[in-house]
């Protein structure tokens, strides 16, 4: 039996956006080596990709791939001569034939999900904020340290350092692979948002390559941020994150068009967006801000919410979206912050109100290599009229972007102001 090529490589590319995060999560736990839990992994799905084409591709990718890993993870052992009491633990924790989510076993906290207790060892406070974020998206989500670095705009050799360093530390400091129990929950909470919350953002607006678009991610992001929520009903700022996600998410069948060509929020056909998502994040918003502790999750959902709960672009009520991102600058106080401060500003009193805290931005030296600033002082030139130089803004722009949906809608508006 012989499989076609292409068939197997979409399958194996599926089986790796939807069942990475498992694999690595899995002979984390089993092994306690994070190394050799992403080496065997990787080398699962190259034997997927050698294999398939000639014993067809499995009804369950997820548990071929987690089977092939663990009995790489057992031969890497076997040579290294680490005993044979670790050899039975790793032999015996995954079943031949593991189901959706491998690893049942709950701790303490009653938490089944592999890639939950992950999130919350690589969220340990012993780590930096930063690192805690760009190891899990790392072994979680199986972004390269080329991805996490854009996320934070940082190069990739100091990323691939951070990542090495974070391992490290874990390891010496014997960081345990757990769910920490209740009283613990606070100090991590920062930390575990972060990640969902830049795991969510790369799957809406991925920082590289052909898709803007890498839904998958958007959706572990949102199933773990429901995890989390369940986990901690008291902590409105996980509610907050959980709701942001919703009414973001369900503007994604809008965003790009048949060609997948980005399509800008005043111009999304809102028939397309999904109204079942959107009700459901009003609510869950509405449920956290009852809690009488705002924080910097349920403010930027109640911009969202005032973004999908305009009927029209023209009825969105941009002063109370400039209001809240005023109010979001007290709790983060960042130059992206300011940024959409100043597009808010633009929209709710003229593009050259928006225009002038731009160009101060720039002036100041901030966000200095970021597309969307140049991009935003091309579209606020653009609607003053002052075409020329829009279209200098956004050849600037386009030196720095890096997805090529995004290309081809900037040079679409740069064509438009040069003729």
């Amino acid at each position: 039996m012989t499989t076609d090529p292409e068939a197997v490589k979409g399958a194996v590319d599926a089986a790796f956006r939807q069942e990475w995060g498992r694999v690595v999560a899995t002979l984390i736990r089993t092994t306690g080596d994070w190394d050799l839990a992403e080496e065997c992994a990787q080398d699962a799905f190259a034997q997927a990709l050698a294999r398939w084409p000639k014993d067809g591709i499995p009804g369950r990718p997820g548990g071929w791939l987690t089977t092939a890993a663990r009995n790489r993870a057992i031969d890497v052992l076997r040579r290294k001569a680490v005993g044979a009491a670790k050899l039975r633990e790793v032999a015996l924790a995954t079943p031949p034939d593991p189901g959706p989510y491998p690893g049942h076993e709950t701790d303490h906290s009653g938490v089944s999900d592999d890639r939950l207790r992950l999130i919350f060892t690589c969220c340990h406070p012993a780590l930096s904020l930063e690192a805690r974020v760009a190891l899990t998206l790392r072994t979680l989500a199986g972004l390269t340290t080329v991805e996490i670095a854009r996320a934070f705009l940082a190069s990739e050799a100091t990323m691939a350092k951070r990542l090495v360093r974070a391992k490290q530390k874990i390891t010496r400091a014997g960081i345990p692979y757990r769910v920490p129990p209740a009283h613990l929950l606070p100090e991590r909470v920062p930390g575990v948002l972060g990640v969902l919350y830049l795991l969510f953002n790369e799957g809406y607006a991925a920082s590289a390559g052909a898709d803007l678009i890498r839904a998958n991610l958007s959706a572990e992001a949102i199933r773990l941020a429901r995890v989390l929520v369940r986990l901690m009903p008291d902590e409105p700022e996980a509610a907050g994150l959980l709701a942001l996600m919703l009414l973001h998410d369900a503007r994604r069948s809008a965003r790009v068009d048949a060609a997948g060509d980005l399509v800008t929020l005043e111009d999304q056909d809102r028939s397309l967006w999904d109204a079942a998502e959107i009700g459901e994040g009003v609510e869950v918003l509405d449920g956290a801000l009852r809690h009488g502790r705002p924080g910097p999750y349920q403010i930027q959902a109640a911009i969202a919410a005032c973004h999908v709960t305009a009927a029209t672009a023209e009825r969105t009520d941009w002063a109370q979206i400039a209001a809240l991102y005023g109010r979001l600058a007290d709790f983060l106080p960042t130059p992206v912050v300011e940024l959409n401060y100043a597009v808010a500003v633009g929209m709710a009193r003229g593009p050259a109100a928006g225009l002038a805290l731009v160009d101060a931005m720039t002036a100041a030296g901030k966000l200095a290599g970021y597309h969307l600033l140049p991009a935003t002082r091309a579209d606020f030139l653009r609607r003053l009229g002052r075409l020329p130089e829009a279209a200098v803004a956004y050849g600037e722009a386009l030196e720095l972007v890096s997805t090529d949906a995004e290309r081809r809608f900037l040079n679409r508006r740069l064509a438009e102001t040069s003729s």
